[in-house]
């Protein structure tokens, strides 16, 4: 981190690196702080069409203001050069948003050990091990950090061992790291309840999906829009809001 670095770092535009920006909830998470004015790095694992279409769309909006970055976030060694890729482009890291994620069930009899890597990997060990490579410049700058957690890590979802106990581990992680990098970096987390439905079934089915439905509040799902509000919001506009987990849900974790 030279000089010249670090006196342009106070100068140019907020950046925010987004995990699993490709698509999805991802993807508007990064169409949201784009739009209050960050530069974006994409990140991507196998979505490099996706990551790159999105990219276009906002650096025609704001030139030079999105960038993509493809990384394994399961290969903990390849964090750090990840962080220093989005700093050697932008100059700069002040927020970071834990987004990617794998889902599917692993019921009691049929976890594995190849289940619990990638479940594990993707929604504690990556948040941990990328939060702790981008931690200098985010205290550096006064930064912030929001993790994408689950109403689920609280009450695990039947059939969903793993990714539930993940996704608490998660919430763990969340509050530890609000101590461990106090005062000068917050770090919070967003609960989604039904949101976009996962793109395969796993047992949400027309039946299934109507089941939870009738048991949120407000009786329908969400929109990545929602979530992706709720995380901006947390980012920028929530000074003395740290170690919190907003939940994001329509009311279902009143029901369960």
């Amino acid at each position: 981190m030279g000089v010249a670095v670090l006196a342009e770092s106070h100068t140019s535009p907020r950046v925010v690196l987004v995990t699993g920006a490709a698509r999805r909830v991802g993807a508007e998470i990064a169409r949201t702080l784009h739009q209050r004015g960050l530069n974006v790095a994409i990140h991507y694992r196998g979505s490099q069409q996706e990551a790159e279409q999105l990219a276009a769309q906002l650096n025609a909006h704001r030139p030079d203001s999105c960038a993509c970055f493809a990384a394994d976030l399961l290969e903990v060694a390849q964090l750090p050069a990840l962080v220093e890729r989005v700093v050697a482009r932008f100059g700069r890291l002040d927020m970071l948003v834990n987004n990617a994620s794998s889902f599917y069930a692993t019921p009691l009899g049929q976890c594995d050990e190849a289940a619990w890597h990638e479940l594990v990997g993707t929604n504690l060990k990556a948040p941990l091990f990328l939060s702790q490579a981008a931690a200098p410049w985010l205290t550096r700058l006064g930064g912030a950090i929001v993790n994408i957690v689950d109403i689920h890590a609280e009450r695990p979802m039947p059939g969903h061992l793993i990714y539930s106990l993940a996704k608490a581990g998660l919430v763990a992680l969340t509050k530890g790291l609000a101590g461990e990098l106090a005062p000068t970096v917050r770090v919070n987390a967003v609960a989604p309840g039904v949101n976009l439905w996962p793109e395969h079934h796993d047992g949400f089915d027309e039946q299934a999906r109507e089941q939870i439905l009738a048991h949120t509040f407000l009786r329908r799902s969400g929109q990545p829009a929602d979530l992706a509000g709720a995380v901006a919001f947390l980012l920028l506009d929530a000074p003395y809001v740290t170690g919190h987990v907003l939940n994001v849900d329509g009311g279902r974790s009143v029901y369960i």
